[in-house]
């Protein structure tokens, strides 16, 4: 998203974190975080599994824009081992903001490894991730099968177009350096350290830091600079195409006490690359990116610190940075490399020559100033405009050190400016001794009215002209501006080519489209200027791009002083001014008046403040090369003179400093003022006394007031004479000045209050042109009001500008004067522009009213309503006892009025609530404005139809139900239909069961409905995924419902009060117009009642006792109530007096209860005619919170044609799952149907009767397949409402956002019909009890671990550890096969797992405490999921994984019948390989791999079966196992010695045993020679 400049807003984010697929590691223990921003939340530990399943919600606030990019990362860690990281995904939130519907449902994010980008994937996450903003309503998508969702690589978490494989680039991000930072440093100490020190030195100390991607780059700090150079660039490496889609450069001031932002420009990377089939990856300049923040004011506190940040639209110029971007897709194969993803700073070559330096030249001048707000005072105003530093009263007139603007591009760091402290208004030229002016000067305002003041420039227009200089890159200008002609072109020629018949209409636009694109090439590529051309420029050249990523010229300031102060500004993009001698690259506003409005800057415009105009100026404006500035003022309204500062022989080619007008027109303005409708409610009551003020140059006038309405009919024209417009005639015909017509509320204190404003242009006659069609008179028209950024209203007025000529104003169009003398001066709006009027009656039917709250601290007893349109109205009779019966004693009131006779022209009907007092006393209570009658017209069908509905009605109802009731249509009985059972064959004979009636229940038609249910398709029921009302127009087909309104309305800027809560009652009745005198065919229509007027047939409004059945399925993504993330969620019901709350029954720790409970309570209507249902959070202390409520208005429904009290079924039977539920028999309906429709029949002919499978149709069936199609019975028809389930949103005023849902359905049955029958059992499924029995028989080619120490060989002392998904604490493990070489293991072990199981959902129902301290268990619905793993039994260290299979026990591979059938493919490659279900197949065995092999036997028992056929665990008793004949290896070296030696000697132990052998000779040796020694020297000696 873009920068808003609005105020931050604030968020939530909802992450749902499901489970974990495929995580890289052995025997982990994983656990998620969830980290935005600064927040982190963690999920629970899941141990000793690599699929954990968490189903857990997060929900974290974000109260910050989408600017600072923070993004989402789900990691997970192993606790056990110092936190291990497993793998990161990371998400921008504005990503998920901008995917359609704000949110990723069921999506599998792809887990890296952010420290080794060469690892690949590192596991799946599969999760929901939602961001809410305010007013946004999250729905949840249907959900897909659960085979849908497991495919990983079709559901991957990423946006459209975004591939799924995804590559690691980096990101060099090269910054050259700054040019005009601010002369300022906002820390406090480098202020007081200048004032006491006295330092000269510049105050800044720069440094540019880039957020991408979560990661934090940063440049250097450059010591004492005002125009830093850093030559370095920040490298980031992430996947392409990235999932964070925006680039945060900031230039930030270092300081010892905190850094701050001097700058900020965004970088979106979306808009610097190409995806499609001759794209390019993101690439940018080298370029100059211009940023905009606050004021640049000597301020050691800056209140506009946040625009700096990129929050909210800059004010003025803080800097500019020269720049580049590009990415290089990295090979992650290549040894050479680095694999880690922290960002680099490098340093980078300077470079010289980013493109031509020119001399611009910006020359405006204000033709008017007004509506300058009078809060501002009576100094003297004046204006400064600003390019850049150009102009600017701080920095002064900024230009090359060079002193001349002609040079050549390529002298590199001399296009480095200096700042140049000179006056404010002017400084001296280089070439030609030029001043530049750029302020106007100081004007002290005359009042306008009592809001506004204008300048009183009259025939004196004021000029500015700044010479600026900037790297030539207009073509990157022109070339935008070329594309907004051709689109606007584009535009235009589809209008004016509509009549045209299509297929010429699309050859002709597409002709006129190649045209103008051939002219776009042409344009763009005949500049031979390539100087500062970058790739980016060439690339999007080819693909027509017209986004500027790449900036030239800073856009314009124009800021309104006074006092020395600076008030309010207006920004002009410098595109949209820049001069070209080409008319297709000029910009749209050059050399043209524009109307300008000033605004607050920053925080201030936010909120009523900002909706008052500061400021409104004629100005014209007009940039372009110095060189080219003769025609500068070209497109001025011409009769003016030129004012030069100098004199002399150098003046003719200085520009003005001022114009007078000579040549002026004088013109009156008629202002025809009628009526507006939707006003905006500013007083407590609900209404407002409304009065427009008008303007129109220096004038102004205001309507008069009307109390009490907000949809005031003015019929006023006013009047302005002598208004003075500067320029030529035909100018003025052809673009005159806006007028601005601002509604405001009338306050008998204080001020008026706004209520919103709207534009318009009059149309203009000249002296010489004729008075008469098609000009005129104007024609009325709708204004949009707006008030802020919100609608608030809609004007009929009509505008005309006529000129005075020399006759005065004796040529002018007569004005018929006041046609009601009671109104004074005022004078009506005239024959010719009011619209032609009718004669139309209303019929008003006074049903009642309800939910009146009190008003005043008064409750509502003796209520009245009135009617009121276009003067007239009518009363209803008086409600005696509000409490005892709301209810009208007179029904149908009726009364005549002029109305035009365009419909779109209709005004509004008033519908006023009053409460009638004591002592003549009256209190408005509320009102409604009806705004459009157009529905309530009553247009009656053409006589041919009315003779086919009154002559065919009999033989249409037997056609229809001798059609549907033949034999070989109908074909629904549920005997032949469930009885009988299928085989196919394909290889096998597979049989498959069906259920029988017997099976089945009410929830097999409603997970059939809701297409989740794997089992045989019933007679299923119609599933709503919304409120019933908004299917069938609210039930309001005879009997409307008018909210009431009382209070001040709020808006989006100030949120006040909601519309909501401003409701404070309800009128419920119906109109009728129709023009009199009424025709033949409406008098018959009419009935023999006259006093009902339009209104037959209707029933009485009479008290009536009904019975209201209430069945609350369940509710899904309800908002965690609990610091635990969860809630214990219970029903409420309450109508009228009868208060319901299930406290009892409360639902431990869910957030998608399913509750399966009716309730029957008895009522009256009209007094108790609003459900409510809410869902509560039960605590254990304190009061139980609100989740959720929805309310349901219960009388519309009853008395509906649409016959809501009881939904007509598919079917019709008299018992079992589907039985009939309703009192009355289909026959009975539609005997009663007919007799309120007047219509002859029902008659059951003998063909329709039907025999199938013995079982004899009966006219009810016949009748209920009428009733299936009634709406297509002539004249009374209209669909009747099957039977559903409504999904409603649970609402929670505290917690707007996300949609929290609950199923539900209501019948309702009069108490004077006969008795319902027992209400239908929908309580919950119970989850059926299972016993999983998993024989372990031998495991096959497992890992050898361990080397034995005597024998040298590998072995493992192998073991088998099992369990189902959930029931961790219910581990069992084999006996160990110890010292297995060859990774043969045999056991012939069993292990035993009873489990309650929801055949419908596929899920266990596992039920425990949380914790030692919660206080009741806990319901888990976990994937049936069977853990087998294999370990290595080590006796004095922690015992060895080797590895594991999970199998899905809905959906596994069928085992291998042998083990060198077994393979890892059987994991892998699951689409290939036949799956099972142990719920169907009930016994299987097999191998299957884990790496290495296992031989297993699975087998499945309802309980009761397996309490008849007991075994044991292990292999103890009852059916004890065989044990298994193991070959002894244990003391293998005991038993064959020799070979244990010959592994020591000859393998594990030689060269240390040839050491010692060596070592003993050389001591054997070594004592020979001293034992023999003596006795030879001895010898030797005595010569023996």
């Amino acid at each position: 998203m873009e920068p808003s400049a609005g105020r931050p807003m604030d968020f939530q984010v909802s992450v749902t974190v499901i489970e974990a697929r495929q995580l890289v590691g052995l025997n982990m223990d994983p656990v998620v975080c969830v980290e935005i921003g600064d927040d982190k939340k963690y999920t629970q530990m899941k141990e000793s599994t690599n699929c954990p399943y968490y189903n857990e919600v997060t929900n974290l606030p974000w109260n910050d824009e989408f600017d600072d990019k923070e993004e989402e990362v789900i990691h997970s860690k192993n606790l056990l081992r110092s936190g291990t990281l497993v793998g990161s995904f990371k998400l921008d939130v504005g990503t998920v903001y901008s995917h359609p519907e704000h949110q990723f449902f069921h999506k599998w994010a792809l887990l890296s490894d952010p420290d080794d980008i060469t690892a690949g994937c590192k596991g799946y996450i599969k999760c929901d991730i939602a961001v809410v903003g305010k007013g946004d309503n999250i729905k949840t998508p249907h959900k897909a099968t659960e085979t849908d969702e497991d495919d990983i690589e079709g559901n991957l978490l990423l946006p459209e177009g975004v591939p799924a494989e995804r590559q690691w680039a980096r990101y060099y991000v090269k910054i050259y350096r700054a040019e005009g930072l601010p002369k300022m440093n906002t820390s406090i100490m480098a202020n007081v350290k200048k004032a006491f020190i006295g330092e000269n030195k510049d105050l800044v100390d720069p440094y540019v830091q880039i957020l991408f991607a979560g990661q934090r780059g940063k440049t250097s700090i450059q010591k004492s600079s005002y125009e830093p150079i850093w030559n370095e660039q920040i490298v980031f490496t992430e996947m392409f195409p990235p999932l964070c889609k925006r680039m945060k450069v900031q230039i930030r001031d270092s300081d010892k006490v905190n850094d701050v932002a001097l700058g900020t420009h965004f970088i979106d990377l979306r808009k610097i690359a190409n995806d499609g089939d001759k794209g390019f990856l993101p690439t940018l300049g080298p370029a100059w990116v211009n940023m905009y923040g606050s004021t640049r004011s000597y301020t050691i506190m800056d209140e506009h610190q946040d625009l700096n940040e990129g929050l909210g639209e800059g004010v003025s110029f803080r800097a500019r940075l020269l720049v580049s971007l590009g990415v290089e897709i990295l090979d992650t194969s290549s040894p050479d490399i680095m694999s880690s993803t922290e960002v680099q700073v490098e340093g980078v070559p300077n470079i010289s020559e980013v493109g031509k330096v020119e001399e611009f030249f910006l020359f405006g001048v204000f033709l008017e100033a007004t509506m300058i707000d009078r809060k501002i005072g009576d100094k003297p105003i004046s204006f400064e405009v600003t390019i850049g530093n150009y102009g600017s009263e701080i920095d002064g007139v900024t230009k090359p050190k060079s002193g001349t603007g002609k040079r050549s591009g390529g002298d590199g760091d001399e296009e480095e400016s200096e700042l140049i402290q000179g006056s404010s208004d002017e400084e001296e030229g280089d070439d030609n001794d030029l001043v530049s002016v750029s302020s106007t000067p100081p004007m002290k305002p005359v009042i306008t009215d009592r809001n506004y003041f204008h300048l009183p420039y009259f025939e004196r227009k004021p000029c500015i002209y700044i010479k600026s200089w900037w790297q030539d890159q207009r073509r990157r200008l022109y070339n935008a501006n070329i594309m907004d002609n051709i689109a606007d072109k584009l535009v235009s020629q589809s209008t004016t080519l509509i009549p045209i018949k299509m297929v010429p209409f699309r050859m002709q636009y597409l002709l006129t489209f190649h045209y103008f694109f051939s002219q776009f090439l042409t344009l763009a590529n005949k500049d031979q200027n390539q100087t500062g051309r970058t790739k980016l420029d060439k690339e999007r050249l080819k693909s027509c791009m017209r986004e500027l990523p790449q900036h030239s010229i800073p856009d314009v300031y124009i800021w309104m002083m006074s006092n020395n102060k600076r008030i309010a500004y207006a920004r002009v993009p410098s595109k949209d001014i820049l001069y070209s001698g080409v008319d297709e690259e000029t910009g749209k506003d050059c050399g043209k008046v524009k109307t300008i409005f000033f605004k607050l800057p920053g925080k201030k415009g936010f909120g009523a403040a900002g909706w008052t105009v500061q400021a409104k100026t004629e100005i014209y404006l007009w940039l372009g090369l110095n060189r080219q500035r003769k025609d500068f003022l070209s497109g001025l309204p011409n009769g003016f003179e030129e004012n030069k500062m100098l004199k002399g022989p150098g003046s003719q080619s200085a520009p003005p400093i001022s114009l007078t007008y000579t040549m002026k027109q004088i013109f009156q303005l008629r202002v025809h003022m009628y009526q507006a409708r939707s006003l905006f409610a500013a007083d407590s009551s609900g209404l407002s006394d409304p009065f427009a003020r008008v303007f129109f140059s220096t004038h102004s006038q205001v309507t008069e007031v009307l109390n009490e309405t907000l949809c005031p009919t003015w019929d006023q024209l006013m009047v302005y004479d002598n208004v003075e417009l500067f320029g030529e005639v035909g100018e003025l015909r052809d673009d005159p000045p806006i007028i601005v017509i601002e509604i405001y509320d009338q306050d008998t204190v204080g001020k008026a209050e706004f209520m919103g404003r709207t534009f318009a242009k009059p149309i203009t006659k000249m002296a010489d042109e004729h008075y008469g069609p098609p000009r005129f008179p104007p024609q009325l028209e709708y204004y949009q009001i707006y008030r802020g950024n919100c609608a608030a209203g809609e004007m009929l007025a009509a505008f005309e500008l006529l000129q005075i000529g020399p006759h005065g104003k004796a040529d002018l169009p007569p004005i018929d004067g006041p046609t009601d003398m009671d109104r004074g001066p005022i004078l009506p709006v005239p024959l010719g522009i009011r619209p032609v009027l009718s004669k139309y009656r209303i019929e008003v039917l006074f049903w009642g009213l309800r939910d009146l709250k009190r008003v005043n601290l008064v409750a509502v007893d003796r209520p009245r309503v009135d009617i009121e349109c276009a003067g007239k109205g009518v009363q209803s009779s008086l409600i005696q006892n509000y409490k005892k019966n709301p209810n009208f004693g007179t029904l149908v009131k009726m009364f005549e009025v002029d109305l035009p006779e365009n419909e779109l022209l209709h005004p509004p009907l008033n519908i006023r609530v009053v409460d009638c007092r004591a002592f003549g006393r009256y209190t408005l209570v509320g009102n409604h404005a009806v705004t459009t009658l157009r529905k309530f017209i009553y247009r009656a069908a053409d006589k041919h139809a009315n003779n086919l509905n009154t002559q065919g009605t009999h033989t249409h109802i037997h056609a229809r139900t001798h059609t549907h009731m033949h034999p070989h249509t109908h074909k629904s009985t549920h005997t032949s239909l469930w009885k009988k059972k299928k085989r196919k064959k394909g290889g096998d004979e597979v049989e498959e069961e069906e259920f029988d009636e017997s099976m089945l229940d009410w929830w097999s038609k409603y997970f059939a409905s809701i297409e989740t249910l794997m089992e045989v398709r019933p007679s299923g029921k119609m599933v709503y995924p919304k409120e019933l009302e908004n299917e069938f127009d609210n039930f309001e087909d005879w009997l409307h419902t008018f909210n009431l309104f009382r209070g001040k309305a709020g808006d989006d800027d100030d949120q006040n009060m909601a519309d909501e809560d401003r409701i404070i009652g309800k009128f419920k009745g119906s109109l009728c117009m129709y023009k009199v005198p009424v025709s033949d065919e409406m008098q018959r229509e009419m009935g023999f009642d006259s006093n009902m007027g339009m209104f037959q047939n209707i029933p009485t409004n009479d008290p009536i006792n009904v019975l209201v059945r209430v069945y609350i399925i369940r509710a899904t993504d309800l908002h965690p109530a609990d610091i635990n993330g969860k809630a214990d969620p219970y029903i409420a019901i309450k109508l009228g007096k009868s208060d319901i709350k299930d406290k009892d029954n409360y639902i431990s720790k869910q957030l998608n209860p399913i509750f399966g409970k009716s309730f029957d309570i008895e009522a009256t209507f009209p007094i108790d005619s609003t459900l409510t249902v809410s869902v509560y959070d039960w605590d254990l202390v304190g009061t139980d919170d609100l989740i959720g409520e929805t309310k349901l208005d219960l009388e519309n429904r009853y008395y509906s044609k649409h016959r809501a009290i009881c939904g007509i079924p598919s079917k019709y039977a008299i018992h079992g799952y589907n039985v009939w539920r309703d009192p009355l028999k289909p026959t009975q309906i539609l005997a009663k149907l007919c007799k309120e429709g007047k219509l002859d029949g029902p008659h059951y002919g003998p063909g329709g009767r039907v025999k199938v499978a013995n079982r004899k149709q009966t006219d009810e069936h016949l009748a209920l397949t009428v009733l299936k199609h009634w709406e297509d019975i002539p004249r009374v028809g209209c669909k009747l409402i099957p039977e559903h389930v409504e999904t409603r949103p649970l609402l929670n005023p505290d917690k707007p956002g996300i949609e929290q849902v609950g199923q539900m359905w209501v019948d309702m049955f009069p108490k004077d019909m006969p008795a319902p029958g027992p209400a239908i059992d929908i309580s919950p499924r119970k989850p059926k009890k299972f016993e999983l029995r998993v024989i372990i028989w031998n495991t096959d080619e497992v890992i050898l671990e361990d080397d034995d120490i005597f024998t040298g060989e590998k072995s493992s002392d192998i073991f088998v550890r099992g369990w189902l998904k959930g029931q961790q604490e219910d581990k069992q493990d084999t006996d160990v096969h110890y010292h297995s070489l060859t990774g043969e293991g045999l056991f012939n072990w069993r292990f035993i797992y009873p489990f309650d199981y929801l055949q419908a959902e596929e899920k266990i129902v596992i039920s425990k405490k949380e914790s030692m301290f919660a206080w009741d268990e806990t319901e888990y619905k976990i994937p049936a999921r069977l853990n087998l793993q294999v370990w290595d039994a080590d006796h004095f260290s922690a015992d060895d994984f080797l590895g594991a299979i999970e199998l899905d026990l809905n959906r596994f591979p069928r085992g291998a019948k042998t083990a060198k059938q077994c393979s890892i493919n059987m994991v892998l490659n699951e689409k290939d390989i036949p799956m099972v279900s142990i719920f169907k197949q009930m016994r299987i065995k097999g191998w299957w791999p884990f790496l290495g092999k296992v031989e297993a036997e699975l087998q499945l028992m309802t309980a009761e079966e397996a309490e008849k056929n007991p075994v044991g665990e292990g292999r103890n008793e009852p059916e004890p196992l065989e044990k298994p004949n193991r070959p002894d290896t244990a003391f293998l070296w005991f038993l064959m010695p020799f070979k244990a030696i010959k592994n020591l000697i000859c393998n594990q132990y030689f060269w240390l045993t040839v050491k010692l052998v060596v070592a003993l000779l050389l001591v054997l040796v070594l004592g020979l020679f001293i034992y023999s020694m003596p006795g030879y020297m001895a010898k030797k000696l005595m010569g023996v």
